[in-house]
């Protein structure tokens, strides 16, 4: 039996995690030494024979040994480290854009050295960048016993250190253990491992795994942990439900016809579906109890206008509008539209963000707090402790994916006033299947906006291999010339840190240098959050012709003049991700391209994936395609569907499981009520706020 406190200890107590350590791991949900466990690996290595560098060929990941035959420091383009090794059946580089003097003295002449990477072709034959690698003294060097597994990463903590970690706590799995907190009725029906052997199945798999298995996400010992996880967050999702249900809200009732007037000042006609979700919301706010409903709607499809109606509402009632967006730039958009519509009707509306000066941000501040600000717009600095509504009514929560339940929660709260509770429309721009809308959002009624505005040209898609870059570079130099901006994406696909920012960083250098009379501007996640958004800035501004990005560009501001996006490693990427990058064009009038490209060769799956992007610009359909196609490799899971970031199960791939899982939960809040709270803290967190509003 698990020790319960045992359970429960920081991540500190295990050898060589200090504070600076923990304060890394955190990011990757790691507080607890149990959580270690929890943090699955995105995919597999076999490290477990060495490979002669003469058979080697482009792209594949291998182990090798050689001898170290030269090791120089050289600038090209920038100051990098080469270093040559040899086997006997044939020569390999080494190539280290990030070094220490330290580093070049242990790579010195005659030094035999193992070492593991991706292999591709470069200017010298063929090299490894950044490989792993380490000195080898003795020829009988062990080799990996198991597969290797590669977990996700954070910055500054390594391969290597996760490894160790997860090492460490599985090491204690048989003496200390987690306790299995799933009755025996429900595993039973479910004819999977248990929760200690499919921990240890995941972590190390043996030499005869599965691994394509492994690689769908479809194992049993994943789907074990994928089902636990899924029952606790639906769990969480139906206590906040019914917690809802008892608390009371204040009817809204607009008397000022203030919405009526906003949606008739309007330059166009609501769409069906557009009122159809405004009657929805107008009906929750009439209610005593709060309204917890989300609008899901494809890009484009004017979810903000509705969302604008529902504050206009609430405003007319004599009360309070909260707007929350995910990024400052997105902030700043909305209360610019918010406030061109509502200038007319007498209503200002204030801007509440972090990096506002000193004095603009009293000044807001204080607005608010004596209710003269009658709608706000903000970031996460809305529900900070120095701010203070006065009669906060209605909480409007964009791009709900890129928050935490438990965020909009802590908005929710300032609200909270003679003990009634404000009301909460939550959008979200990425169109999912209804069954998994019912488990993602169990704790919300949805409302779907499935029309488009009239008016509104689709952006035409083509795919392309890789050989013909060359081609689309001069469409973006035409598209430019013509007065046109384009985007060029790199998706994170690397598993090194500093490579995955390196791509950007090189193709925009690459694009520069092929297109000199365009500015080019680069963003990424690791930039400073300033930087970024002063280069959206300009590229909106249309200072910036050419904007080189990874997939942060996802959630943007609206830039109606870029007509072009030209997205690499198309074939690596979800449906649901794809489809929102496109949407990124075809903001303005104009009409706007999406260029796919692709490595060669393409695989059945993702073939079928990239037809159905380029065949079709309803999200709906995507999604459901999306569904139907999930295969192979795609382990990223969540984070490309913009449905909520989970540690192990996907919604989409693990939708087949949604039905049990419903009927799990249904059991467990009968029967088993004790064991929710421990479900809750090891896959949620101690911060959790599911249970309870306010």
């Amino acid at each position: 039996m698990a020790d319960p406190a045992r359970e429960r200890r920081p991540v500190t107590a295990l050898r060589g995690v200090g504070d600076a350590l923990a304060a890394r791991l955190a990011a990757l949900g790691v507080e607890q030494v149990q959580d270690l466990l929890f943090v699955l690996p995105t995919r597999y290595e076999d490290r477990t024979r060495v490979q002669p560098v003469g058979s080697l060929v482009s792209g594949a990941r291998a182990v090798v040994e050689g001898e170290v035959q030269l090791a120089e420091v050289v600038f090209r383009r920038r100051r990098q480290l080469l270093c040559k090794i040899a086997d006997g059946s044939g020569f390999l580089t080494l190539r280290f854009f990030y070094f220490s003097a330290q580093q070049q003295a242990g790579l010195a002449r005659g030094t035999r050295i193992r070492c593991f990477g991706e292999v591709r072709r470069g200017p010298l034959g063929l090299e490894m960048v950044h490989p792993e690698y380490r000195r080898i003294f003795d020829d009988a060097a062990a080799l990996e016993p198991t597969l290797t597994p590669v977990y996700p990463v954070t910055e500054g903590v390594s391969q290597g250190r996760l490894r160790m970690l997860v090492r460490l706590a599985l090491a204690e799995l048989d003496t200390a253990g987690v306790r299995d907190w799933l009755p025996s009725e429900i595993t039973a029906q479910l004819a999977l491992p248990s929760l200690r052997e499919a921990l240890r199945y995941v972590h190390q798999p043996p030499l005869d795994a599965a691994l394509d298995e492994l690689e769908d996400g479809k194992h049993p010992a994943q789907r074990r942990l994928a089902f636990e996880e899924l029952l606790t967050h639906q769990m969480a999702m139906r206590r906040l439900r019914e917690s809802a249900r008892v608390d009371a809200a204040a009817a809204l009732v607009d008397r000022d016809a203030l919405a009526e007037r906003f949606i008739a000042a309007l330059p166009y006609p609501l769409t069906g579906a557009q009122r159809r979700a405004l009657a929805d919301v107008t009906h929750d706010l009439a209610r005593e109890t709060p309204m917890m409903r989300l609008v899901q709607g494809d890009v484009g499809c004017g979810k903000t206008v509705v969302a604008a109606a529902a504050a206009a509402l609430a405003i007319g009632s004599g009360r309070q509008a909260a707007l929350m967006a995910p990024t400052e730039l997105l902030a700043e958009q909305h209360q610019r539209n918010l406030q061109a519509w509502f200038r007319p009707l007498g209503i200002t509306v204030v801007l509440v963000s972090g990096s506002q000066p000193a004095r603009t941000r009293r000044s807001a501040l204080e607005v608010v707090a004596t209710g003269e600000a009658r709608l706000v717009v903000g970031t996460h600095a809305l529900f900070q402790e120095g701010l203070a509504f006065k009669d906060l009514a209605l909480v409007i929560v964009d791009e709900q994916h890129r928050f935490g339940v438990q965020q909009r929660l802590r908005l929710a709260e300032k609200g909270q006033r003679d003990g009634r509770h404000p009301h909460q429309l939550i959008m979200t721009a990425t169109p999912i299947p209804r069954t998994l809308a019912m488990t993602a959002y169990a704790d919300l009624d949805v409302s779907v906006i499935d029309e488009l505005p009239p008016g509104r040209t689709p952006v035409k898609t083509v795919v392309l291999a890789e050989t013909k870059r060359d081609e689309v570079v001069a469409r973006i130099d035409a598209a430019c010339r013509s007065g046109r901006q384009a985007y060029w994406v790199c998706p994170l696909i690397e598993e090194s840190e500093e490579l995955r920012y390196q791509a950007a960083e090189e193709t925009a250098a690459a694009l520069t240098e092929a297109l000199p009379h365009l500015k080019v501007g680069l963003v990424h996640g690791r930039m400073p959050p300033k930087q970024k958004d002063a280069t959206m800035l300009a590229f909106k501004a249309g200072q910036i012709q050419l904007l080189v990005a990874t997939t942060v560009i996802e959630v943007g501001v609206d830039v109606p003049n870029a007509t072009l996006m030209v997205i690499e490693n198309a074939e690596r990427m979800g449906l649901a991700q794809l489809h929102q990058l496109r949407g990124r064009v075809g903001r303005g009038s104009y009409e706007s391209s999406c260029v796919l490209l692709y490595r060669a060769p393409l695989g059945a799956i993702a073939r079928a994936r990239l037809e159905a992007i380029r065949e079709s610009n309803d999200g709906f359909l995507i999604a459901q395609r999306d569904l139907e196609l999930r295969g192979p490799g795609e382990l990223l899971g969540t984070r490309q569907t913009g449905l909520a970031r989970m540690r192990v199960a996907d919604l989409v791939r693990d939708h087949d499981l949604l039905p049990r899982v419903q009927q799990a939960a249904e059991l467990m809040l009968e029967r088993h009520p004790d064991r929710i709270e421990p479900l809750t803290m090891r896959w949620i967190g101690s911060d959790d706020k599911y249970g309870r509003i306010g």
